[in-house]
C-alpha cells in the first residue's frame, strides 16, 4: 500500500468579475473593464475513499475575513457529503453567502467519485446540465496521513513550527483525536516585512478518516471553520450515487495512468 498526503479542494469559487470584449460583440458596444481583482478557491475538508466506513453528514462552513478599516466579512454555507462502503463519495457544492444576509445559497455542483472505476463526475446545475467525467486516481487501498510540520525550525530559516497533541474528544458521538499546529514565518518568506502566523486545529475521526471539526487562521485568507453536523453512520442510499436525470456526460478523461489497487 502507498501513503499519500491529500488536500481536497472545495468547489466554492468567489470571483470578482472582470468583463472582457469578445469577437462576437458589436464593435461599437461599450465594455467596462477594470484592473486588479482576485479569484479565490476555498479549501474544504479532505474526504478519502475509505472502504467499509460509510456515512452521511452535513458540513457547515464559516469564513471570516478582516477589513482594513476594522470589522469583518463573514460568508457561510452548508452542504451534504456521503460515502458508501465501496468508498464512493458524493459531495454537493453550494455557494458561500453573507452570514445573516438576504442572499440565499444554492447548489451549483454535485460530485460523485468512484475509486473502483476511477471516475469522477462533476455535474453542474448552473448553465447547461452537463456531468464532466474525469479520472479519479485515488483508491481504497491508499493509506492517508494528515500532513503537518513537526515541532522545530523550518528549513532555510523560514520560521518555526509548533505541533501540540490535544488528546481525544467525542464529536457527533464519534471518537476524535485533536491536533493544534502553528507556524510562524520569518520576514521575507511571502514578501512580508514582519513575522506572520498560520495556525490550524483539527479533530480527526480515525474510523472515518475525516476531520469532524477543523479551524484554520491564515494571514492571507482569514479564519475558516468547518463543522460536521447530522452525522449518520448508516449506509447511504445507492441512488445517491446515480447521475442526475436529464444531464449529459462530457468525457474529459486523459490517458494518464491510474495507480493500481
Amino acid at each position: 500500500m502507498r501513503a499519500i498526503t491529500f488536500v481536497f479542494l472545495s468547489a466554492v469559487l468567489v470571483p470578482l468579475g472582470v468583463h472582457a470584449q469578445t469577437e462576437s460583440q458589436p464593435l461599437d458596444k461599450q465594455v467596462h473593464v477594470q484592473d486588479g481583482g482576485t479569484r479565490v478557491m476555498l479549501e474544504s475538508i479532505a474526504v478519502p475513499p475509505m472502504a467499509n466506513a460509510p456515512f452521511t453528514l452535513t458540513l457547515q462552513t464559516e469564513w471570516v475575513r478582516s477589513l482594513d478599516g476594522g470589522g469583518t466579512i463573514t460568508l457561510v454555507n452548508e452542504r451534504r457529503i456521503a460515502r458508501d462502503s465501496l468508498g464512493r463519495i458524493y459531495q454537493e457544492r453550494w455557494i458561500l453567502v453573507p452570514k445573516n444576509g438576504r442572499m440565499k445559497s444554492h447548489m451549483t455542483t454535485i460530485q460523485i467519485a468512484d475509486p473502483n472505476n476511477h471516475t469522477l463526475y462533476s455535474c453542474f446545475f448552473d448553465g447547461p446540465h452537463i456531468c464532466a467525467l474525469t479520472t479519479y486516481s485515488e483508491t481504497t487501498s491508499t493509506v492517508y496521513k494528515v500532513d503537518g510540520p513537526p515541532t522545530g525550525p523550518l528549513p532555510n530559516d523560514r520560521g518555526y513550527a509548533t505541533r501540540e497533541d490535544l488528546g481525544h474528544d467525542f464529536i457527533a458521538g464519534v471518537d476524535t483525536v485533536g491536533t493544534r499546529e502553528s507556524v510562524v514565518y520569518n520576514p521575507g518568506v511571502f514578501g512580508n516585512d514582519e513575522k506572520v502566523t498560520v495556525s490550524r486545529e483539527y479533530w480527526n475521526a480515525p474510523q472515518l478518516g475525516i476531520d469532524l471539526l477543523s479551524k484554520r487562521s491564515d494571514f492571507q485568507s482569514g479564519k475558516q471553520t468547518f463543522t460536521v453536523t447530522n452525522l449518520d453512520l448508516a449506509e447511504p442510499a445507492s441512488q445517491l450515487f446515480d447521475l442526475p436525470e436529464g444531464f449529459k456526460v462530457s468525457d474529459r478523461r486523459t490517458t494518464a495512468a491510474v495507480a493500481p489497487n
